[in-house]
């Protein structure tokens, strides 16, 4: 299964606090599609507290620190937010119980969560994160550089992703990404990472680093794409035949495997994240021949683990085997660990 690593911090009041929440460490396994339960529990002194005059409060946090509101609870009376209607309420597994239940996970889900429980004037906060995506650059079959920003956003979405933030760029070069190719972000800016400074990437005498050409006329302006994604609900895998395929055949072989042809955000999730690792060229959605690497070795396309891009051949040559993907027939709600504390505190969750 597919783990989204979640990291926690607490934040408990001294003796003299009233409400204190804490969240739980461990780990959240879920994907796309699946439902998820963020813990968060308090505890109030005095304990003969009004419980309908707790309110609490879930909110996601985006790399900007700015605040989107999730969920609102006071008393009885709940509340939710924008694309988070209908998908979230509280688990009530108790006193104290301040955990949310999302269902249907969406790309956009991910990120940094906040647990706020409050009474009157005495609140608390705690925080978590969890970090399990993927970052790939994008071009289309057109050629570099044919994007403007609206175009980006609609070949990700196409490849099952969306625009990646500057901050899960930065972590994908943390992680080593290198691309010498500038492409757009989702506030808009235009940013390219690098790992190897070389002359052809700015000067070799550069530091590594994200190189950034700031915010640019989305609509005039063309780049390639950075796009994320994340866990998947299904698989990706290479078919195995005994000849080779048109991307026409590739297509219905997928089909009748009870799948169908893979996505490139699927494929770069399944070697990132369910750590395919196939050292055949194979047709993907897009029409582009790729093959996933984990453990780089000879005739295997380098020394650099990567999904390898073999670019967008005539649709008709009988050279290549096929990815397919299969989604998940079962979903499955999973949920991290509680644990309580004497005293809650706020508390902030990632997913």
């Amino acid at each position: 299964s597919d783990k989204m690593e979640t990291s926690f911090s607490f934040s408990l009041e001294d003796d003299t606090g009233a409400v204190i929440v804490q969240t739980a460490p461990g780990k959240v396994v879920t994907h796309r599609g699946g439902t998820i339960t963020l813990p968060c529990r308090y505890h109030h002194e005095p304990e003969d507290v009004d419980r309908n005059r707790i309110r609490i409060k879930w909110t996601k946090v985006s790399d900007a620190f700015q605040f989107e509101d999730v969920f609102v609870a006071l008393g009885r009376q709940q509340k939710t937010f924008g694309s988070y209607r209908g998908r979230v309420s509280l688990e009530r597994a108790g006193p104290g119980d301040a955990s949310v239940i999302i269902h249907n996970i969406t790309l956009q889900d991910y990120g940094r969560y906040e647990c706020e429980v409050t009474n009157d004037m005495e609140d608390d906060t705690g925080f978590q994160h969890c970090n399990n995506f993927n970052v790939f650059p994008y071009y289309p079959p057109s050629g570099r550089y044919k994007l403007n920003y609206h175009q980006a956003e609609e070949v990700c979405r196409q490849q099952d992703a969306i625009l990646a933030s500057h901050a899960q760029l930065h972590k994908a070069w943390l992680e080593g990404l290198d691309w010498c190719n500038a492409g757009w972000l989702e506030d808009g800016s235009v940013q390219y990472p690098i790992s190897h400074p070389r002359d052809q990437c700015g000067h070799k005498d550069s530091p590594p680093g994200v190189r950034n050409y700031g915010y640019r006329h989305k609509e005039d302006e063309r780049y390639d794409s950075f796009c994320f994604t994340s866990n998947l609900n299904g698989r990706a895998y290479f078919l195995k035949r005994f000849k080779k395929v048109n991307y026409l055949e590739a297509v219905k072989a997928c089909q009748r495997d009870d799948a169908v042809i893979a996505k490139v955000g699927q494929l770069y999730a399944a070697w990132k994240i369910q750590l395919l690792d196939r050292c055949e060229a194979g047709w993907v959605e897009d029409g582009s021949i790729r093959y996933p690497i984990v453990n780089p070795r000879a005739r295997c396309g380098g020394p650099e683990p990567g999904v390898r891009n073999l670019g967008f051949p005539d649709k008709k040559f009988r050279l290549y085997g096929v990815y397919c993907f299969r989604r998940n027939t079962d979903v499955q709600s999973t949920q991290a660990p509680k644990e309580t504390t004497t005293k809650p505190a706020n508390s902030t969750r990632s997913i």
